[in-house]
């Protein structure tokens, strides 16, 4: 197959998505296809520009991006659709974070200009990727989520109806970005601040301990339940990028029944979605046993440490047919539409 991978973007998820398109290509290269790659800010980058951006580290923080949101804008908009590395390929990869390529803007250029990609449609990538409307239409379809409310909130309504600790974090934005555990009230006003650096809206949200539990999907199929055991109190951007902060444990040590639930409710929270091709959703389980959905990611991270490799390696697939599964999946219109595989 003649393959683009886009990828890097103008998100604070930046140089994570530059980390998973290093493993992509490489493994797509292993298998014989012909794969270029588009950076939706630079655009189609070169064997030099390559060795350089495409190194897969991550870092311990998020970059400083805002200078390259209107480049971004510039090529959506005027330069992609002239590319012969979009017009020619059988299928481009998506391998973006948050912002336009993980939100549906990206998704709704493609549909546009006729361009078959990778991952769910411009809907469905927008509803999830919006962390309130993706939690009521869970919630709609019993799923169960985690009480919230969108700032500004009052601490006391915080303190009546969440309580303490409590997460703060933007709607719109993955990676744990700008994401704070608050403990009390007068922690509450510098973490919404924080978070509005990321997304005008931000999320108060009732803090579930326990355990942190995760499931892919693969087509209309749950992958295996994993368990995040991180160094710190949450699985924050240093847990999730930095090596040995964090174990991940693929298939999870868990009652058979409870991670048959737990694939249940994932399946039918990328419905509730409307998701196509694969996701990942992600849950905690508090000490009393309860269940509770946090998100569903539409694009999760693909280097071959990310929790979707390692889901899809445990039942059996490893991470160059997981490449490939991927782009066929694209071709099925369901996916391309958000609809059900």
């Amino acid at each position: 197959m003649r393959i683009t991978v886009l990828t890097g973007g103008a998100s604070a998820e930046r140089t994570v998505a530059f980390a998973g398109a290093a493993q992509i290509v490489e493994a797509l290269r292993g298998r014989g296809h012909k794969v270029e790659v588009v950076d939706t800010v630079t655009g189609l980058l070169s064997p030099g520009d390559e060795r350089q951006l495409l190194t897969g580290a991550v870092g311990r923080e998020p970059p400083s991006v805002a200078e390259l949101d209107a480049r971004e804008r510039e090529f959506l908009s005027n330069g992609l659709s002239k590319l012969d590395a979009v017009k020619g390929a059988d299928v481009l990869l998506l391998c973006l974070h948050a912002g336009r390529g993980e939100g549906g803007t990206l998704q709704a250029i493609l549909d546009v200009i006729g361009a078959p990609y990778t991952g769910s449609g411009a809907m469905a990538s927008a509803l999830a990727m919006d962390k309130d409307l993706s939690k009521r239409l869970f919630r709609a379809a019993g799923v169960p989520v985690p009480a919230w409310f969108m700032a500004p909130v009052a601490p006391e309504d915080v303190t009546t109806a969440l309580g303490w600790p409590a997460i703060v974090k933007p709607s719109r934005m993955g990676s744990s970005v700008g994401m704070t555990l608050v403990r009390s009230a007068k922690g509450l006003d510098p973490a919404v601040e924080l978070a509005r650096q990321y997304d005008s809206e931000v999320m108060v949200e009732q803090f579930i301990p326990g355990r942190e539990l995760t499931v892919g999907v693969l087509g209309d199929v749950p992958l295996p339940v994993g368990e995040i055991v991180p160094k710190h109190e949450l699985f924050d951007y240093e847990c999730k990028y930095t090596p040995g902060m964090s174990e991940e444990i693929f298939p999870a040590k868990l009652d058979t029944k409870l991670a048959r639930q737990l694939q249940e409710l994932a399946l039918a929270a990328h419905r509730a979605l409307k998701l196509g091709g694969y996701s990942r959703v992600d849950f905690r389980l508090s000490p009393d046993g309860d269940i509770f959905c946090l998100e569903a990611n539409t694009l999760p991270g693909m280097t071959r440490t990310s929790l979707l490799p390692q889901a899809a390696r445990a039942a059996g697939v490893e991470f160059p047919e997981l490449c490939e599964r991927i782009c066929r999946l694209a071709g099925n219109s369901g996916s391309r539409r958000g609809g059900n595989i």
